[in-house]
């Protein structure tokens, strides 16, 4: 596998990984900080993995 191959499933991953810990900590009662730093986090990963997958497909040609 390539690194661009490569580079699309890690940004999914981060991506899924936040939005999973930002769900354990609402739905633990945790702090409503935490929560909403994780989901502007999660927004931020989500901007990075689309630039990421758009950079690849450019890389590509396709």
């Amino acid at each position: 596998m390539t690194l661009s191959g490569s580079l699309v499933p890690v940004a999914v991953g981060a991506v899924a990984l936040v939005l999973v810990l930002g769900l354990i900590n609402m739905l633990r009662g945790g702090s409503a900080n935490t929560s909403q730093n994780l989901m502007r986090l999660r927004v931020v990963l989500q901007f990075v993995a689309i630039l990421v997958i758009i950079g690849v497909l450019w890389w590509r040609g396709g």
